[in-house]
């Protein structure tokens, strides 16, 4: 899962970002408005963790212009005004949740969660194709209830897919996913494709149907 901080404390910033990556989140930052209105408009993210106060303006104006674009990133606004107004206003404009400074990080890490799960899996904690279950809050996947040994990146890919479950996932995609700004580096797919051999190895081997599909030229699609 990837997530967007706008957050010009930049000490904070890494903080979070140190906590995030450690739950197995890949993270992008943006320091001003202008750099998360670049990110945004280009990438999709997961989770974008808004600050209102930003040195070139209100965070509020990055809210209306995913409004404008009607995109579907969740948005946790976190910001150390604790009013009201902010409070209501954020929340018209589309934001998820809202979390005042200080707070402590597993709290944060908790909402981020909830709102990946209301967005992408109508707030279950539990995702199950017949024998395959994948369990969002431990982290862990199962086929007939045998736990499947997948890597951090491996488990990132099989949610990801899961997600944009009978729709084609392009290669540029999932590379973005899985790397954030790194994907812009790397010369090929080479990565994507020995992710993608394993888990579907990995699942297969363990008893599970094979409903990751290749296709040809687009990129993958998990039918179920």
């Amino acid at each position: 899962m990837k997530i967007l901080i706008v957050e010009d404390e930049r000490e904070l910033a890494k903080s979070i970002v140190q906590y995030l990556r450690q739950e197995s989140y890949v993270c992008e930052l943006a320091y001003t408005a202008q750099e998360a209105i670049e990110k945004v408009l280009l990438h999709e993210y997961d989770c974008i963790l808004l600050d209102i106060s930003l040195p070139d303006g209100n965070g509020l104006t990055i809210l209306e212009k995913l409004k404008k674009e009607a995109k579907l990133d969740g948005v946790i606004i976190i910001s150390a005004k604790n009013s009201l107004d902010d409070k209501i206003n954020g929340l018209n404009l589309g934001a998820d949740d809202y979390l005042a400074k200080p707070f402590h990080l597993s709290e944060l890490g908790a909402r981020i969660s909830a709102v990946i799960r209301r967005k992408h899996f109508d707030g279950n904690n539990c995702i199950s194709f017949h024998e395959l279950t994948i369990d969002l809050l431990g982290k862990v996947t199962t086929v007939n209830s045998h736990l499947v040994d997948l890597t951090r990146k491996e488990y990132d890919l099989l949610l990801f897919l899961v997600s944009n479950k009978n729709r084609v996932v392009s290669k540029n995609a999932i590379a973005e996913h899985l790397s954030g700004d790194a994907a812009e580096v790397f010369n090929n797919f080479d990565f994507i494709y020995a992710h993608m051999k394993n888990l579907k190895k990995k699942l297969t081997e363990a008893g599970s149907q094979d409903y990751i599909k290749t296709i040809y030229g687009l990129g993958y699609k998990f039918e179920a």
